[in-house]
């Protein structure tokens, strides 16, 4: 016979047919429906974590710390980095990002004073060192904040 689509189909045995329980002694499965005698397992669910009315585990490990949901996240870019703009007057979170310094222009930016300046520089992050902001203005450069 050829394989074609109106007679696919699993081997011969591959396939069985599923236990009927609870219907009744005759069928092996009756009476309490293959679940052995009475108790907890037999009644309902237990999951993984249930440790039999003894403190769970999540319950008696101490707990440290604490997340802050106030807590600023800041983009950083050093000194070093910013001879990687190239020719620019002024440089933005935008301008940032178009060279690969950061990811997102929407988050905040902080300016870190690890390098040397080359040139005056009009910068504008969210937060600068006082490092950074000396290191600048010693150069003839501008640091301002933006909101």
């Amino acid at each position: 016979m050829a394989l074609e689509l109106n007679n696919l189909g699993p081997e011969p045995g591959a396939v069985r047919s599923r236990k009927r329980i609870g219907r009744g002694p005759g069928s092996g499965t009756g009476k309490n429906s293959g679940k052995g005698e009475k108790g907890q397992k037999k009644r309902a669910k237990i999951h993984p974590w249930f440790e039999g009315g003894q403190m769970p585990l999540q319950r008696r490990v101490p707990k440290r710390g604490f997340k802050n949901p106030f807590r600023k996240v800041f983009q950083i870019v050093n000194l070093k980095d910013l001879d990687r703009c190239g020719d620019v007057d002024s440089i933005t979170p935008d301008v940032l990002a178009e060279n690969g310094l950061i990811r997102n222009p929407a988050m905040p930016v902080k300016l870190l004073g690890e390098g040397e300046v080359t040139g005056a520089l009009k910068i504008t992050v969210h937060a600068a060192s006082d490092q950074a902001r000396k290191k600048i203005e010693a150069a003839g450069g501008e640091v301002t904040l933006a909101k």
